[in-house]
This record gives structure tokens, C-alpha cells and sequence, in this order.
């Protein structure tokens, strides 16, 4: 069982910056592929990124602006989010799995685990 807490949100001016954090529970946390992933206001839930012990993976619509990295020691993963426009605005999930193949990084159903989102609004 691995509990997720996200945090960092909040109100960014477009072209500004926030680092998203998610806390996980659990010993056994680098053996997790984590994914972060967003939903808009009428939106469905969409993919930003993933990272797991060797590799990271992005979203094209984010790619070249945001970063995530992990801290298997603090048991943390990030999301670095730079150049953020209007357009990225939603409740940012953090989720994790163990087994996740390469090819399903961006599947919501390949992630057994969620943790409650923060929101972040980047205004124009």
C-alpha cells in the first residue's frame, strides 16, 4: 500500500515557475514508477509525465518545460514546471505503480494508486 500527498500548488503568473511535490508512504518507494498527471476544468485526465528508476517520460505538450526527478531517499518525486502557460492549468495528480511497462507510462489504468491532486492556475 503506498499513500500519496501532493503539495506546491497555487497561482502562478504566465512565463513563472512552481516545483510540485509528492510525498509517498511506504519502504519500499524506488521500486514505484511514478507518473504526474493533470485535469482541467471539463477535462478528462491526461498524461504529463512519468519517471522510473532509470528514465523519464513527458507529455508533448510539456516536454522542454517541465522535469521530474525523484528522491528515493526522502521517498519525494518533483515536478519542476517552468514556462507555464494559462493553458497548463488544472488539479496536478501524482500516481504510482510497480510494473508499469514502457509503454503504458501514459495509461491513467496502469496506476493503481493516486494521491489527491493540487491545484494549480496560471494566469494570463
Amino acid at each position: 500500500q503506498v499513500q500519496l500527498v501532493e503539495s506546491g500548488g497555487g497561482l502562478v503568473q504566465a512565463g513563472g515557475s512552481l516545483r510540485l511535490s509528492c510525498a509517498a508512504s511506504g519502504r519500499t518507494f524506488s521500486s514505484y514508477s511514478m507518473g504526474w498527471f493533470r485535469q482541467g476544468p471539463g477535462k478528462e485526465r491526461e498524461f504529463v509525465g512519468a519517471i522510473d528508476w532509470s528514465a523519464t517520460y513527458y507529455a508533448d505538450s510539456v516536454k522542454g518545460r517541465f522535469t521530474i526527478s525523484r528522491d528515493n531517499a526522502k521517498t519525494t518525486v518533483y515536478l519542476q514546471m517552468n514556462n507555464l502557460k494559462p493553458e497548463d492549468t488544472a488539479v496536478y495528480y501524482c500516481a504510482a505503480n510497480r510494473d508499469i511497462s514502457s509503454g503504458r507510462y501514459s495509461d491513467v489504468d496502469a496506476y493503481n494508486y493516486w494521491g489527491q491532486g493540487t491545484q494549480v492556475t496560471v494566469s494570463s
